[in-house]
């Protein structure tokens, strides 16, 4: 008796053949973030058909094509729009982690003028960085932004805009190196659990 189809397994099936050059943790790793997608799709439009999601998602091939590229084993992949996947993946995975992690020493080493605007930008291109990086999965991208950038933003804002911040120079230095422990603790946690 032959079984019913079922097109997400068959989808799926489809971009493991296409993607087999893949390393297989990175393969396995590529396969859940699409199962993941389709679920979250499908449970957020319900009425969507299964094929329209598949549909959405793009080809096998192309998805294989540009996975293999961004991990450096394939020559042909089919560009992103904008040609995103040319540039996405290109800037080492230390380069976020250390602006994200020093940009609360340039706000307190400088409280001045250059200060608080190096570490803004640090903290806002360290988060983008992140975010269009190849070698964490999202959801490792979120959970180190919101520990390294949303987290310390929030807690900065409400010091400074409530004055309940620590007063006097032993809280201060001590609420500033709590923070920056988070900083280089979440730095060290996602540079532990990056793909290569």
């Amino acid at each position: 008796m032959k079984t019913p189809a079922d097109p997400v397994r068959d989808y799926l099936a489809a971009v493991e053949r296409e993607a087999s050059a893949l390393p297989a943790d990175r393969r396995h790793e590529l396969l859940a973030d699409l199962a993941e997608h389709i679920e979250v799709t499908r449970a957020d439009h319900p009425g969507t058909a299964t094929g329209e999601v598949l549909a959405a998602l793009g080809d096998p091939r192309t998805i294989a094509a540009t996975a293999l590229a961004e991990a450096g084993n394939g020559d042909t992949a089919a560009p992103a729009p904008g040609g995103a996947s040319a540039r996405r993946g290109k800037v080492h995975p230390l380069v976020p982690l250390l602006m994200l992690t020093l940009s609360l020493p340039f706000m307190v080493v400088f409280p001045d003028h250059p200060g608080p605007l190096i570490g803004v930008l640090f903290r806002v291109t360290g988060a983008v960085l992140l975010c269009t990086s190849v070698h964490w999965t999202a959801v490792r991208k979120t959970t180190g932004v919101l520990l390294a950038a949303v987290l310390p933003t929030a807690v900065i804002a409400t010091w400074n805009l409530s004055g309940g911040g620590p007063a006097g120079d032993a809280p201060a230095l001590w609420a500033n190196l709590s923070m920056l422990a988070l900083l280089a603790g979440t730095a060290a946690w996602l540079w532990r659990v990056r793909r290569p």
